[in-house]
């Protein structure tokens, strides 16, 4: 990857982390994820390999693990790889095909990192579930319908992105320059 291409990343994962850190004021086992909109659309400008794509992932975990008061943080250490993964495929898979593979892109990545967070966790702590919710049905009916609303918002936040931020990627990008002895004076 190039040190723009890192640069990118590394500036769209810290606005996903400072969204991320500022969602900690709202109480609940589990908070809606705006990182993962970022990661998606960095993964998505710069598209990455699946190596680099899982880094990137990985990298989403530790920082959602770190500023996370969600029933078990470490989930997104398993999470947010997958979710990752399945942005890249997805994306390989539709970028070319039609105008909304950012969005869903980033819904699939969302959904794929979410329900894997709900299944870590369930299997993780259990007890905790069953002590704080009563039934594991409880903690779905809490859980799924944010995982399904994150995902929308992260699908509406990616899209709107991707035209601004691609038209900024390419004002900066170098402008090719006409080789020596092809210009229109060199036809005397």
């Amino acid at each position: 990857m190039k040190s723009r291409d890192i640069a990118i990343v590394g500036i769209l994962l810290a606005v996903g982390a400072i969204i991320r850190y500022m969602s900690l004021l709202i109480p609940g086992p589990i908070v809606s994820n705006l990182v993962i909109a970022f990661y998606s659309l960095a993964i998505i400008l710069v598209v990455p390999t699946f190596r680099e794509a899982l880094g990137i992932g990985v990298v989403a975990g530790v920082v959602c693990a770190l500023i996370s008061h969600s029933i078990f943080p470490p989930a997104n250490l398993i999470s947010e790889p997958i979710g990752a993964v399945v942005c890249l495929a997805t994306y390989l898979v539709l970028r070319d095909r039609f105008v909304l593979a950012p969005a869903v892109t980033t819904l699939l990545a969302t959904l794929a990192s979410g329900f894997s967070f709900i299944l870590i966790a369930l299997l993780a702590v259990a007890p905790t579930v069953l002590g704080k919710f009563g039934t594991i049905g409880a903690f779905l009916a809490v859980t799924v319908p944010i995982v399904l609303i994150t995902a929308t918002v992260n699908a509406v936040v990616a899209q709107a992105l991707d035209v601004p931020a691609s038209r900024a990627l390419m004002r900066g990008a170098p402008q090719a320059v006409p080789s020596p002895g092809m210009g229109p004076a060199d036809d005397f």
